[in-house]
């Protein structure tokens, strides 16, 4: 038996692309073999996670192209690699550079409009889940278990996930209230 896991992107303008992901090979009907193992589902993760992460910034960033006050297009200075850690693991993304509009005084020529919507390069939930095991447990066994279970692609570093525990409740302080993770249930 094969199973071949597709993504099909549909755009805005209804246009559809089809992309292949993986094909799961089966012979014989064995506990070892039924279903997913845990590497399979982790890599399919990872993949659809690439794929919607670069159609979001695609069409997320076209409309932010045009200057907010005059309308024409900025410039483009080029594209840098962005790195981005999620919970289905560590993406490298293109970010664009643009050219402020002469319209109006800024402190710098250029600015990258993903790198300002996204300054830790870590998603809020995997900011969530690193929080909530490192106030449960080590640093270090919170790393450990989170690479066990999400497609991480390189090992976590305790020192990070320390940090990041050290943001969140530095965000909690200046707030003055309960901090909310974004878009986590």
């Amino acid at each position: 038996m094969n199973c071949r896991i597709q993504v099909v992107v549909i755009a805005e303008d209804g246009s559809r692309e089809t992309r292949e992901i993986q094909t799961i090979e089966r012979k014989d009907l064995k506990p070892e073999t039924l279903g997913l193992t845990l590497a399979e589902g982790k890599a399919i993760l990872k993949e659809i996670q690439k794929i919607v992460v670069q159609q979001q910034i695609s069409s997320g960033l076209a409309p932010l192209r045009p200057c907010p006050d005059c309308g024409r297009l900025r410039r483009s200075k080029g594209y840098h690699d962005l790195s981005l850690r999620t919970v289905f693991g560590h993406l490298t993304v293109k970010s664009p550079r643009l050219h402020h509009c002469e319209c109006g005084s800024h402190e710098t020529s250029t600015f990258s409009p993903l790198a300002e919507l996204l300054p830790d390069h870590t998603t809020p939930e995997l900011l969530f889940l690193e929080t909530k095991w490192a106030s449960l447990m080590s640093y270090g066994m919170t790393a450990q278990l989170l690479e066990d279970v999400l497609p991480m692609d390189e090992p976590l570093n305790a020192f990070t996930i320390r940090r990041h525990v050290w943001d969140v409740a530095e965000r909690l302080e200046e707030t003055g209230t309960n901090y909310r993770f974004p878009m986590v249930h």
